[in-house]
């Protein structure tokens, strides 16, 4: 099934791709399908899929299942799963590992792993939107060893190389 979600891009608005995905938690709704909120959106709602009502209290942790499993294409898709940018600021929840990858041969149950940041337990109920999934292209990168780097202006720098103030150079 090609599913594109509730915002159906126009023409000429981005590139698409069928994602194969199959039912495999028996709490899963229609409802619970990832989605693009808006019509610009570059990532699909990823919904909690559970009997009942969860909470994570501060700095535990909780996998949260989404009900589904997907396969992407091949090798030259990831799903890439981020935070919820509301669910952060308003409650301190976010991915631990910053970002989720799921690799093009997984074929499991799509599941987010979240943190309480907050000082606060934070309830998760079913059809909670939890986090973001966005399906990008990859690269495959061939290593070839050199004897030498070409010159950039930053080089060696790193950690905080580059400062923190704005760039005056425009």
């Amino acid at each position: 099934m090609d599913v594109t979600g509730a915002h159906e891009r126009p023409a000429g608005g981005g590139n698409s791709v069928s994602v194969r995905y199959t039912v495999v938690n028996e709490h899963f709704k229609p409802e619970y399908l990832p989605q693009y909120a808006s019509a610009g959106a570059a990532g699909m709602d990823l919904h909690a899929c559970l009997p009942e009502a969860l909470v994570i209290h501060p700095m535990e942790r909780s996998r949260i299942p989404t009900g589904i499993a997907m396969q992407l294409p091949d090798s030259g898709f990831v799903g890439l799963v981020y935070a919820r940018s509301g669910l952060a600021w308003r409650h301190g929840i976010a991915l631990p590992n910053g970002v989720g990858v799921i690799d093009s041969d997984y074929t499991g149950e799509i599941q987010v792993l979240l943190t309480n940041f907050s000082d606060a337990p934070v309830t998760i109920s079913p059809g909670d939107r939890i986090a973001q999934l966005v399906i990008a292209p990859v690269y495959l990168a061939r290593w070839m060893q050199t004897d030498s780097l070409l010159k950039t202006d930053r080089g060696e720098g790193g950690f905080g190389s580059t400062g923190i103030a704005p760039s005056r150079d425009f």
